[in-house]
């Protein structure tokens, strides 16, 4: 019983042994279609993927085209910038020394929430006006946690702890970025 907008309406029926022995019909595995001819439209604040599917298929309910062109996200929500994972983007200084980057992933890793850290420590060459170069070093620390359990300011604390000091988190959103379009499928 699927409207016949619906995107399991083709996925075949399977047999299965529910919770209580009984045999129950149900649907089989829906593989993600293989997307051609993309666009893309950029993340503006406010946008929602029933609103752009509606600009873009004039069917709301065609949002589903969408989520499957961007399988990398794994939530709907993710792709608007609204799921339950943030990630920002946290400058560090040293204060003195070597780095301290075993600490600081140590401590990152082992906070409860926090999914994922990835270390940013490049330098770059930067030319000076009369002659010579002279090296700018870029730290940061790009922290992907779950938005429930802990916050930008409690990770900038255990950041300070690891012995760096912290500028303002940014957040690494999707506002600005693209997420792909597929064209209409009929």
């Amino acid at each position: 019983m699927f409207d016949k907008l619906s995107r399991y309406l083709q996925v075949p029926d399977i047999a299965v042994v529910d919770a209580r022995g009984r045999v129950v019909a149900a649907k089989d595995v829906r593989p993600l279609p293989e997307v051609t001819g993309t666009f893309t439209h950029t993340v503006d604040s406010g946008d929602r993927l029933d609103q752009l599917a509606f600009a873009y298929y004039r069917q709301p309910l065609q949002y589903w085209h969408i989520c499957d062109a961007n399988p990398a996200f794994l939530s709907p929500l993710d792709l608007l910038d609204g799921g339950p994972l943030a990630t920002h983007r946290f400058p560090l200084g040293v204060r003195q020394g070597t780095p301290p980057w075993a600490a600081l992933i140590r401590e990152l890793s082992t906070t409860v929430g926090v999914d994922e850290v990835t270390v940013v420590d490049d330098v770059t060459a930067v030319p000076q006006p009369g002659g010579g170069v002279v090296e700018q070093v870029d730290r940061a620390v790009l922290v992907t946690y779950a938005r429930a359990g802990v916050d930008a300011q409690t990770l900038s604390e255990v950041i300070r702890s690891t012995g760096f000091t912290v500028g303002l988190p940014v957040e690494q959103g999707r506002l600005g970025r693209p997420v792909v379009v597929p064209p209409q499928v009929s």
